[in-house]
Formats: C-alpha cells, sequence, structure tokens
C-alpha cells in the first residue's frame, strides 16, 4: 500500500525536490525511502526517478558499495557527471581545487600571492593553477559545469563584481565572469570570501544550525551571515562588514588609518596587518601575519599583550552583532584563530558579558572546523545549489526525456 500522501511541498513534488532528498542522503535511497519521505505515490515516485536517471543526476549504487551494506535498488546523486572549479583567493595566498558535485575536493593546489598584484596578475595565476588540478583529477574544461571564486572584498553579487575594496588595488568593477566565459561555457560565481566560508561551516558541519556567524581573523577581519540556512549578503552585499566599524579604544590617543581609509576601525587594531604594524614598532621581527602568530604563541609578552587587546575589540563588536543578528553559533577562522585560546578567551569574555542572555544562552563560539578550506568547500556548496535548483533540473530532465 501507498503511503499516505503528505501537506505542503511534497504533494506533487518536482523532480528538483526529489533529488534534494538524495543530496541529503549520501549513502543514497531507495524508491521505497522516497515514497516514506514524500508520501508520494509508487506510480509518481517512479516517474520522478526515471527522470533523474535519464538525465544522468542520479545513478544506481555501485555494486560493490553494495557488499558494504547497500540494498539492491539504491540510487545515488551521481558526482561525477561534472567537475567545479573553485578558488579562495585571500590577501596573501589562494586555493584552488577542482571538486566533485557532492562538493569533495578531488584535487587543490595553494599558492602565495599578493591580491594587490590587481586583478590580471591574481586571475592568471587562477587559470594556470585550474588547468594544473584538472590535469591532476583527469578531467577536461569541457566537463566543468560551473566555477566559484571568492574574494577579500566587498562584491556585488549579481555582477559578480568587487565594488571598492579596501585593500585590493585594481580590482574595482573589474569584470571576474568575464575573464572565464572565453574558456569555459559555465556559470561563474563570486562572492566575498567570509560568505563562502560561513556556508560552508554551516553546510558542511552545522548543517541543523540555521543562524549563523562567520568571523575570519587573517591580514584583515571580515564577516559573513547565514540566517534561515541561507547567505545573508544585505541590499548591495555589503551585510556583516564588521571590520570597518569604528571604535574607541580608551589608552589610545589617536585612532590608527584603516586601509579603508577611515580611522580607528576594528581592523586596524584587530586585524593580523595591524598587529605586524604594532608588532614592529615595537621592535619585534615579524614580516607577516604568520609571524605574529608565531609570537604570539611562543608567550612573547607584547604579542600576547596585543593579542589580549585585539580579542577585547572584537568581542566588543561581535557582542552588538550578536545583539542584533542572534546567531546560534560563532566559528572563527583565519590565521589569528590559530594562537590557542590568547583570542578566544578574550572574545568570549567581552560577548557573553555585553550580549543579551536570551541572545547567548544557547551560543556557541568555536574555531572553525573546516579552516583553512572552508572558502572552498562553501564555493563549491554553492555552485551545486545553483545547479540543482528546480528549475534546473527540470530544464535536464526536460531535455532527458524529450
Amino acid at each position: 500500500m501507498d503511503a499516505p500522501s503528505l501537506p505542503g511541498v511534497w504533494r506533487g513534488a518536482s523532480s528538483g525536490e526529489i533529488l534534494s532528498l538524495f543530496r541529503d542522503a549520501p549513502d543514497g535511497l531507495t524508491k521505497a525511502d522516497v515514497m516514506r519521505h514524500t508520501g508520494l505515490s509508487r506510480t509518481t515516485v517512479n516517474q520522478r526517478l526515471d527522470g533523474l536517471l535519464a538525465a544522468g543526476l542520479l545513478i544506481p549504487a555501485e555494486e560493490e558499495a553494495r557488499t558494504r551494506g547497500r540494498p539492491a535498488g539504491q540510487f545515488v546523486v551521481n558526482r561525477d557527471r561534472g567537475v567545479l572549479l573553485v578558488a579562495d583567493i585571500g590577501a596573501t595566498g589562494l586555493r584552488a581545487a577542482v571538486c566533485d558535485l557532492a562538493g569533495e575536493v578531488r584535487a587543490e593546489r595553494e599558492v602565495r600571492a599578493e591580491v594587490t598584484a590587481g586583478p590580471q596578475a591574481i586571475l592568471t595565476i587562477v587559470d594556470e593553477l585550474f588547468t594544473e588540478v584538472l590535469a591532476a583529477a583527469r578531467r577536461k574544461p569541457g566537463e566543468v559545469l560551473g566555477i566559484g571564486l571568492d574574494v577579500p572584498g566587498p562584491v556585488d553579487f549579481e555582477t559578480g563584481r568587487v565594488v571598492s575594496p579596501p585593500i585590493m588595488t585594481g580590482w574595482d568593477r573589474y569584470d571576474i565572469p568575464g575573464w572565464f566565459r572565453s574558456r569555459f561555457d559555465c556559470p561563474v560565481l563570486v562572492d566575498k570570501d567570509v560568505n563562502a566560508m560561513a556556508y560552508g561551516e554551516q553546510r558542511l558541519r552545522y548543517p541543523d544550525v540555521p543562524h549563523l556567524l562567520m568571523l575570519k581573523i587573517g591580514t584583515g577581519v571580515g564577516t559573513g551571515l547565514i540566517a534561515s540556512g541561507k547567505v545573508h549578503r544585505g541590499a548591495d552585499g555589503a551585510a556583516g562588514d564588521v571590520g570597518h566599524i569604528q571604535v574607541t579604544v580608551d589608552d589610545v590617543a589617536e585612532p590608527p588609518i584603516c586601509r579603508c581609509g577611515n580611522a580607528g576601525c576594528v581592523e586596524a587594531y584587530a586585524g593580523g596587518w595591524a598587529i605586524v604594524r604594532d608588532l614592529r614598532e615595537a621592535g619585534r621581527d615579524v614580516a607577516t601575519v604568520d609571524d605574529a602568530v608565531r609570537l604570539i604563541r611562543s608567550g612573547d609578552l607584547v604579542a600576547v599583550r596585543l593579542a589580549r587587546r585585539a580579542a577585547r575589540i572584537l568581542g566588543g563588536a561581535i557582542a552588538d552583532t550578536v545583539n542584533l543578528f542572534n546567531p546560534r553559533v560563532i566559528a572563527i577562522g583565519g590565521q589569528l584563530a590559530h594562537t590557542d585560546e590568547q583570542l578566544f578567551a578574550g572574545i568570549r569574555e567581552i560577548v557573553y558579558r555585553r550580549s543579551l542572555p536570551l541572545a547567548t544562552r544557547n551560543l556557541q563560539i568555536v574555531r572553525s572546523d573546516l579552516d583553512p578550506h572552508a572558502g572552498v568547500l562553501g564555493l563549491a556548496q554553492l555552485l551545486v545549489d545553483g545547479i540543482y535548483t528546480p528549475a534546473r533540473v527540470q530544464q535536464l530532465v526536460d531535455g532527458a526525456v524529450a
């Protein structure tokens, strides 16, 4: 007997909605599983699955996989139907990868590169790395179904162009998607780096947490927001720019100039570049954020004092965000997140002291589980979501059965 019909979305569910069930079940589902989850009739489920199989979106579970516990008649998402190319571009380095359609990295490369070198220099490096990872994964450019890049600056998500970035010299309104269109016939997604990190963290580590805040403390300070399970970019893509909130610090007579041109921003005190600046002024031999992290971890008194001050400043800015946004999880990544508890203790203290009790009673403040791969993995998830929209899935199914 067929399972009873369920109210809501599953009555007459589309092929895209059926496919979403399989995306959330990496070990696969049988037809009976789909009927039980949806309440749809056997005939309807057969029709939907036949279309998804014809379009190559689903495939039968491999015979050898069944011997490990999968029953006969089980289907899984065809993760090898194509590949994705993603590049996580930071202030001083970038990571490029090729991923399958489950968002799993198949090959990856990382290099040092200054984003201030400009778009043509950096995107040329990205192109070269894309060629390398495709070759390493034994895939061809024609198999690429989507390209995703994230950058350390504000992005107009609709156009994929960076807008007035404080540290990305020469990138303002550069046509990043256009750079790739002559070589790849696929959509190109561009987003702020912390948005991609936040999405990866939420989808892969906290899927049951709809409201999450991602704080990246590296060369700069950035924040990404996940609201109701989706990236919250705001009206123009500028949401979550905590690093450029201006603050007053009691023991500072003249606030430092930030890279954005304003004075006294959170980042001008607590960003990695600012801590390197202050350490050098104190006579310490440091040149990079990694140098500063090593000095903090070694227990250097000046470095620890600066880290603790940065933690208090960051905690104050995050406390305001917690009162406004009320996330369940704050995940912290970036180089400075690896300074043991020097940073975390100060952030937690200020956030719990200054935020409303209702906003903090279930709040978790944790180190990012995915860092430093959160950007790459988040981009892959964003691309897969775009490829598997209900409308796009229906187009593929209609084309296969026509």
